[in-house]
């Protein structure tokens, strides 16, 4: 831009060139009562000076961030500061962009799969709710699955815990994940078998027991070493050295402890020499099956929203020829 005289007078359009506004916009925000010009000519001429000038390009800014008449007003009268007005706008804007992302993850899953109209119209609702309603609809979800289950309490808070977080500025994909879960927790015939699952599982007298604090701080200290071990299977760790022994040996223990058993040689025997008929191996493979056919879908759709990696949920854990190589070393 030119330099410009502190004490010369400015035609409007002079001061059109240099604020990028027209002569109609600066004559309307005069009469408006926003920025009246400095000096007005017997002719009707309006000149405009340095500081009127400057006060212009605020506006145009100002206008150009989505700021209002009245706003600008109390701005230029130092009603309002600068701090508060963009602090209100910012506020605003990032509003919108939620919006935005919300509408452009409706979209791609209009884009990328079959919709009716009527499903548009659910979709769109569904990624618009508050934190709270996301929680009110997942708490339903979780209330309904679980009522009755006559297990301790802190297991129901843990499975009421297992809920995904939407971040404060998600992505296309966690947005259409998020719509994808919403469906599933809605969705009658998922509820209906979750709750079987979940009461067909813990049937047991012992449930109460089997599902105390306690109990699940030891289950969650062997799901740990079974991840120590299936990260060492991965990285190449042979299972002859003393340090996949030892690992082995801590999940034969571990085990040992949550089976409550007491012949550990032959937990040793049947985990070196595995029997996929036995009766124990069958019902493992089920009750683990049946809740990552189940959940499956929650968790990992839950992980996406969380932008949590998601090898853990997919891993199907440390290999058994692994773990007897492990513990068959003397």
């Amino acid at each position: 831009m030119v330099s410009m005289n502190n004490t010369e007078l400015y035609s409007i359009g002079d001061a059109a060139r240099r604020t990028g506004l027209s002569v109609s916009a600066i004559r309307f925000y005069a009469d408006a009562g926003v920025i009246a010009p400095t000096e007005q000519t017997g002719a009707g001429h309006r000149l405009y000076d340095v500081d009127a000038i400057a006060r212009l390009e605020l506006v145009r800014t100002m206008r150009d961030l989505g700021a209002g008449l009245t706003d600008i007003r109390a701005l230029l009268a130092e009603e309002l500061s600068l701090h508060e007005l963009a602090s209100a706008h910012l506020d605003l804007v990032e509003r919108q962009l939620r919006d935005l992302r919300a509408r452009r993850a409706v979209l791609h899953t209009i884009v990328n799969q079959p919709t009716t109209t009527d499903r548009v119209k659910l979709m769109h609702s569904l990624v618009s709710l508050s934190d709270d309603e996301r929680n009110q609809l997942l708490d339903l979800f979780w209330n309904e699955v679980t009522d009755g289950l006559a297990v301790h309490p802190a297991f129901v808070e843990q499975l009421h815990g297992m809920r995904p977080h939407l971040p404060e500025e998600p992505s296309t994909e966690q947005l259409q994940a998020w719509i994808e879960l919403a469906d599933l927790v809605q969705d009658k015939a998922f509820r209906d078998a979750v709750r079987e699952f979940f009461h067909s599982s813990f049937a047991s007298p012992r449930a109460v027991e089997l599902t105390s604090p306690s109990r699940l701080a030891r289950i969650e200290e062997h799901r740990l070493i079974e991840v120590e071990a299936a990260a060492a299977e991965r990285s190449g760790l042979s299972p002859d050295s003393a340090q996949a022994k030892e690992i082995a040996e801590r999940l034969l223990a571990s085990i040992a402890g949550l089976a409550d058993v007491e012949d550990v040689v032959g937990l040793r025997e049947s985990m070196i020499n595995p029997d996929p008929e036995s009766a124990a191996d069958r019902y493992v493979e089920h009750a683990v099956s049946g809740f990552t056919g189940l959940l499956g879908s929650y968790l990992s759709l839950m992980a996406t929203i969380n932008a949590d990696p998601q090898s853990e949920l997919n891993d199907t854990g440390v290999s058994e020829a692994w773990i007897a190589a492990a513990l068959s070393l003397r």
